[in-house]
């Protein structure tokens, strides 16, 4: 039973959520808490696997709430945000701070279904349960790796879910100005992927940016699938472009690390390398090991630094993976994958 407190300064909110995690039967609602002040009484008599926790609250936000309670007691927390520019940012540094999983509330900017959100809020917090809460083995601070005079032939595609976000700005970090074009599908809901990108271009060598449409993938670029829309890659070797486009959900998300790894099993083979970071369930299994039979290097994160280790585990139960490694040999192996298929071209 996954036992979880909800913090919202809404009642509304609170009695939504609790409504469409007790129907679940192996989800618990402990407590709930209209503010932070409340829930650090409330946590002296209950110990939640999992918190729900809003950003913007009266007193005390969300986001000084979460740095009191990492420092103190360690807990997975899945931030429950507005879809906003200003919810987005909140929750990108929540994210930082250790929370583990984001799930957007609908607004009039960002509407989706309450069975969309349903859906989102008890998945992550089914992720949040199983999270490794301060456990995962980040890069530790480093200069970038040296360059690897990519011309574009070749292609990376990285994809992950819960705890991505930290990781995947673990191996960006490392990543040369002059990087292969890469292509990621982080799980997130719609408006939080342009942030994450604008964040990552700030402080990143390469240029980050969120996916759009017959945008050109060049060397040196790092593009983020936009939430609430697949991504892939079309074109051929020193042309790629990127797909963006609807459809239905796979493996209930949108966007789909299997669609994007399946497209590069298509058009790249070879000349690609795949990555596959931590994140529940089996999203990019199936397209990691069609990648690895068209020839591509494949990478999947090692369970002991994976803040969730169910992704990769499904690659790896698959014969998917090349290679199994902790995210802070992940950036070199890119690198090196990547300049001996130039090498040997």
């Amino acid at each position: 039973m996954i036992h979880v407190m909800i913090i919202d300064d809404s009642a509304a909110i609170r009695a939504q959520c609790r409504g469409l995690l007790e129907v679940e039967q192996d989800i618990e609602v402990v407590a709930e808490a209209a503010d932070a002040f409340a829930a650090r009484r409330m946590l002296d008599r209950v110990s939640p696997k999992v918190i729900t926790l809003d950003v913007e609250m009266p007193r005390m936000d969300g986001i000084t709430f979460l740095r009191k309670l990492m420092a103190g007691r360690p807990t997975a927390v899945v931030m429950v945000s507005s879809l906003t520019q200003r919810g987005a940012e909140a929750t990108l540094e929540a994210l930082k701070l250790g929370a583990v999983g984001v799930v957007g509330k609908p607004s009039p900017d960002f509407p989706c279904s309450l069975e969309t959100f349903a859906s989102a809020l008890v998945r992550e917090v089914r992720a949040a349960a199983m999270a490794k809460v301060g456990g995962a083995t980040l890069v530790p601070a480093a200069p970038p790796l040296a360059a690897v005079g990519a011309d574009g032939s070749h292609l990376v595609a990285i994809g992950a879910s819960t705890g991505g976000t930290e990781a995947i700005r673990a191996v960006l970090a490392r990543m040369p100005a002059a990087c292969p074009p890469i292509a990621i599908v982080q799980h997130m809901p719609p408006g939080f992927t342009a942030s994450f990108a604008r964040h990552l271009d700030a402080e990143m060598a390469p240029h980050v940016c969120e996916a759009s449409d017959g945008l050109a993938l060049t060397p040196g670029m790092v593009a983020i699938g936009a939430g609430d829309t697949h991504l892939e890659v079309a074109g051929q070797p020193g042309g790629w472009r990127l797909v963006v486009r609807g459809g239905e959900r796979v493996n209930h998300q949108r966007p789909s690390v299997d669609v994007l790894f399946h497209s590069v099993a298509r058009v790249a083979g070879a000349e690609a390398v795949g990555v596959l970071l931590t994140g529940m369930g089996a999203d990019g299994a199936a397209g990691m090991a069609a990648m690895h039979d068209a020839g591509a290097y494949t990478i999947a994160q090692d369970e002991a630094t994976c803040t969730v280790y169910g992704m990769p585990r499904a690659a790896v139960a698959l014969g998917a993976a090349t290679v199994e490694l902790p995210l802070v040999r992940i950036p070199h192996a890119i690198l090196k994958a990547t300049a001996s298929r130039a090498m040997a071209r």
